[in-house]
Order: structure tokens, then sequence, then C-alpha cells
């Protein structure tokens, strides 16, 4: 048996597998608000109680969770052979103090509490990585280019936060890489960009791509153009405060209304798009560059427009080059998990 977790910064999932050497579907999977835990151990002490027992004849429709119904019974004391989590922060010396979050999370602290000599913590984008490999076809689309095998891949996530990662192909398999991309400098590619820039100055020392390219980024380009464009109409600056903005923004830029709402998404597509390229670029990523994390699978109707295209191969001399690189959109939000499954299930075999 094996555990697998993707720790976001806003939600956790957790699994248990019976995985040996290919994919199989989680004994046991949840998904829980990071919000309302002060730590990840409270999260695994939760999950790994008892289930409880399923209410008869409430007549009320189970949900389908996808857990795997013939599977065998757990007990919550039954050993582990190892544990793999994906982390929302850079990993050290298998340790991770979590970017978005005020937690710090300790592999060699975890066996202790797991009762297994194999924990390992990866970043988030890379157990996504992992996950790439043991995805379905159908569990992508392409939305530029054509689908292609191998040579060298390259993610980009955005979220919570902005994660990037690197599947580097040797010749014969795979290897993650992580990275902290998403903390590199925004670099501005147009007159209106530079004015975002200048605009996000006033808030940060430092403008990363995340500031642009996350939940919290669309809702400050939205600002950016309330304040200096002064086109918010009265009846949405209202319903703001009512729900999540950067959700409201997304719907309504994809709905067409209110016309700030489309010129926000269409700037962040735009600025995805560009960062995307660079991604490409940086590692040659002739096996493809993978759209994953919460934001991207919402508003894929924007990544088939061809806006993000332009933008993604808008690199002068590069453009042919970037215009033969596909570009998938990852439709299934447990790649993360399946990745850190799937490198648990390697160090069980192992151990």
């Amino acid at each position: 048996m094996i555990l697998a977790g993707d720790i976001g910064g806003t939600k956790t999932y957790l699994g248990l597998f019976d995985w040996q050497e290919t994919r199989v579907a989680p004994i046991r999977e949840e998904k829980f608000w990071n919000a309302d835990f002060e730590s990840f151990e409270e999260i695994l002490e939760e999950f790994l109680q008892p289930p409880a027992p399923a209410e008869e004849g409430d007549g009320e429709e189970v949900e389908d969770t996808g857990v795997d119904e013939d599977a065998p019974e757990i007990s919550p004391t039954m050993p582990l052979q190892a544990a793999c989590f994906g982390v929302a922060g850079p990993i050290v010396d298998n340790r991770c103090r979590t970017t978005n979050l005020p937690w710090v999370i300790d592999g060699h602290a975890l066996t202790d509490t797991l009762n297994t000599s194999c924990v390992r913590l990866l970043n988030d984008v890379e157990a996504m990585a992992y996950g790439v490999l043991v995805l379905e076809p159908e569990e992508t689309e392409v939305v530029h280019g054509e689908r292609q095998e191998d040579g060298t891949k390259v993610l980009i996530a955005p979220g919570t936060g902005l994660g990037e990662g690197v599947l580097y192909w040797d010749g014969e398999r795979y290897h993650a890489l992580p990275s902290e991309g998403g903390h590199a400098s925004f670099a501005p590619g147009t007159d209106l960009e530079i004015d975002l820039l200048r605009y996000l100055r006033t808030s940060f020392l430092h403008v990363s791509f995340e500031r642009v390219l996350s939940g919290t980024g669309l809702h400050g380009i939205y600002q950016f153009l309330r304040d200096t464009k002064k086109n918010e109409p009265t009846w949405f600056a209202e319903r703001l405060p009512t729900g999540d903005p950067p959700a409201l923004i997304a719907e309504a830029g994809l709905t067409g209304k209110p016309e700030i709402c489309v010129q926000a998404l269409d700037l962040f597509v735009s600025v995805l798009a560009a960062e995307a390229g660079n991604c490409a670029l940086n590692t040659l990523a002739r096996g493809g560059v993978y759209i994953g994390g919460g934001i991207s699978p919402k508003i894929i109707d924007k990544l088939r427009d061809q806006r993000f295209s332009q933008a993604f191969i808008s690199k002068g001399r590069y453009k042919r080059l970037l215009s033969s690189i596909p570009v998938h959109v990852i439709l299934n939000d447990k790649a993360a998990l399946l990745g850190a499954a799937s490198v648990a299930a390697r160090m069980g075999t192992d151990s």
C-alpha cells in the first residue's frame, strides 16, 4: 500500500493506492481545503482515520468519487510501503516551507508519523511532470501544434501560484526536474504589459510571473484595467465582493460581459502564452509544453483561440520552431497526485 498527496496552495488531495507497476484507481481518495487546517499533519490525521460507514436507506444518491469499489478494505494501521507528496514550494533536503501557506512539511519527520522509512517530497509541478507520463491521451487536449512523443517536455501550471517544471529526455527515458521559474521576473512584451508592470511595481518590490499568472494575478490585471482604463461597470463592482474575484472575472470574461473582464482574461492568456513560449525555448521542449493548474481547464476556450497561438510563437526568428511545438492542456486535475503515486510505487518496490 502506498500513500500519495498533492499539496497545493488552496487544497490538498490525498490517495491510498495498491499501485504495483501500472496506474490504478485509488482505494481511497479525499480532498481537503487547506484553510481549514493549521498543518499538513492535521490533514494526514483526519485522512487516516477509518472512513465512516455509509448509511443505508436515506434515499440520497452517492457521489461518484472515482474510488475502486471492488478494492479490498483498508485499515489506517495497515503498514505503508512508501509515501510521496507533491508540495507547492521548493524542496531542500526533503523539507519544504510552503510558498503560499504558513506550513513547514518535513519528509524525515513524516517517516515516524506514517510508520514507513520511505517518504519523499517533490515540488508539486515535479509531481505533475511524473503524472504527465501516466496520463491517457484523452486526459490532455492539444491547443497548438500536433501531438508528438519523444523529446524534452516542459510544464507551466497557473493556479493559486505559478509552478513550472521540466521532463528531461535522455534518449531513453524521462527525468522530472523541479523549477521555481514562476518566481522569475515578469518580462512584459507589449506596451500594455509594460504599463501593467509599472502598476504592479507600486505594490511589489519584485514582480514575478506568478504576480500575473495566478488567481490573484488575474484579479491584479483586472484592478490594473479598472484603475487605468476607468471602465468598471457598477453592477460588476458590486458583485465582486460576494464571491471569488478571480473565478468571477474568468467566468465573465468567457461569457463576454463586462468588457473589462474580457480584456483582463485576454491579457492573462497572452502573458501565459508568452511565458509558455519562454519555457519552450529555455528547455528546447520538442516533446511539447503542458499547461496544468486549476485555471487552464476552466478557460480552455480562450486557450483554443488564435490569440494564444500567436502570443506563443511570437519570438522573432524562432517563430517557426515554436510553430512546431505542441501545447497540451492537462484536463485531469489529479495529474500531480498520480505522479506522486507513481514515484511512491517505485520507492515501494525498491525498498
